[in-house]
């Protein structure tokens, strides 16, 4: 039996700290099931479809590696895709005790479903997609911070905003 893991967030943009997560997780898990989530209550500098189609060019070649959009319940998402395990990834002690409730809350909901996480390459410990819309924004480098398809997309939606060119 193939052992099928769920990777949820907004990845507005995916960043190689995402790519990292997702890479390591392929080590662990033979399926992973990437969950861009659609919140209405967040505002987005990428639809849902756009998430979807950029972390699917990432990982066109990538066996094991689904991506889809969902909303609602994460705990009836991983239920309605078979997985059991979700993965977290934890930059820093301040995103313990956010994830540490949502683990429990998820526990709570879906008792046999477990939160594993990991924490990202070193290199990668301070990077959020805020940071890199914020750093685009003005105009600055994002060479090792975004896959070279992300910053095509961020210079497609932001013709006008020139930056640096990204080396991936």
């Amino acid at each position: 039996m193939k052992k099928r893991a769920v990777y949820p967030g907004s990845f507005d943009p995916i960043t190689n700290g995402h790519v990292d997560i997702i890479q390591r997780g392929l080590k662990i898990f033979d399926e992973l099931v990437i969950a861009v989530l659609k919140n209405p209550k967040k505002d987005t500098l990428f639809s849902s479809d756009e998430r979807v189609d950029m972390i699917r060019t990432i990982f066109k070649e990538t066996p094991g590696v689904s991506v889809t959009a969902f909303h609602g319940l994460l705990t009836d998402f991983a239920r309605k895709n078979e997985a059991n395990v979700v993965i977290r990834g934890l930059r820093a002690i301040s995103d313990f005790e956010y994830e540490f409730q949502m683990a429990l809350m998820n526990r709570k909901l879906h008792p046999e479903m477990e939160t594993f996480f990991l924490m990202p390459n070193l290199k990668y410990s301070f990077l959020s997609s805020n940071l890199v819309k914020e750093v685009f924004s003005l105009r600055g480098c994002l060479e090792g911070l975004v896959p070279a398809q992300v910053e095509t997309r961020l210079r497609d939606k932001f013709p006008h905003k020139t930056g640096l060119a990204v080396k991936d």
